[in-house]
Formats: C-alpha cells, sequence, structure tokens
C-alpha cells in the first residue's frame, strides 16, 4: 500500500469545516492523505494519535484522514463531502485524539446524521 499526501481532500476539508460547526476541529492538526492498493472496503478513514503517544513525543492531539484512492476518487463532489463529514464525526468534542465509534448516537445506520449535516453544509455555500 502506497500513501501520498492529499492536498485536494485537505481543501475540501477545510471548506466542510468552515461552513458546518465542527469548531472543535483543529484543522492544523488533522493531516490528509491518499492511499493506494489498499485491500480495505472503506472509502476512508481517520486514524488517530493516541493519548500515550502525545505524551511520548510531546505533541497536541492529531488525526490523519485516510481517502482510499480506488473508492474515493471515483465518487461525485458532494459524495466526497458527505464521507469526510462522516471521518469528521469521528472526532470527539474535545478534540483529545481519541475516537468516537459508529456505535454512538451521532452514527445512526442509514447515515440519517451526515445527509443532516451535509444539507446544512449546502445552504450554507450556496
Amino acid at each position: 500500500m502506497d500513501w501520498i499526501p492529499a492536498p485536494d481532500v485537505e481543501k475540501d476539508l477545510k471548506e466542510v469545516v468552515k461552513n458546518i460547526d465542527f469548531s472543535h476541529v483543529v484543522l492544523e492538526n488533522i493531516i490528509c492523505f491518499r492511499s493506494f492498493d489498499s485491500s480495505s472496503r472503506a472509502i476512508a478513514r481517520i486514524w488517530n494519535l493516541p493519548r500515550v503517544w502525545q505524551l511520548a513525543l510531546k505533541l497536541p492531539p492529531h488525526y490523519v484522514i485516510e481517502v482510499i484512492s480506488e473508492r474515493y476518487d471515483k465518487l461525485s463532489e458532494d459524495n466526497k463531502r458527505r464521507t469526510l463529514i462522516h471521518e469528521l464525526m469521528h472526532i470527539p468534542k474535545n478534540f483529545s485524539g481519541a475516537l468516537v465509534s459508529h456505535r454512538g448516537r451521532y452514527h445512526s445506520i442509514n447515515n440519517r446524521t451526515v445527509e443532516k449535516i451535509f444539507r446544512i453544509f449546502l445552504e450554507k455555500i450556496k
């Protein structure tokens, strides 16, 4: 599997955060990568820097958003934004370096919450 920086994803991420109330997100501490040749079925993933590593490396919390090129790049612009919203929903309100699981109240099985946030985003960018 190969990884390269994804400045286009970072740009889209900034647009989403700017237009939706993700005020707890520290954009400077989110790094975006595009991966190739992944065997994962995912479209994108979020990676965290656990507290023990933050302490050991003397770093603040960081996250990596990885988009799987073979799946993500084929999506429409709207679905790319929906995917980024979904990944941002994994970041807890205290931006601690932890992750919010899919089992939480914010991740409904049919993605109603993602869709609701996406609709707010569309209204803001008009």
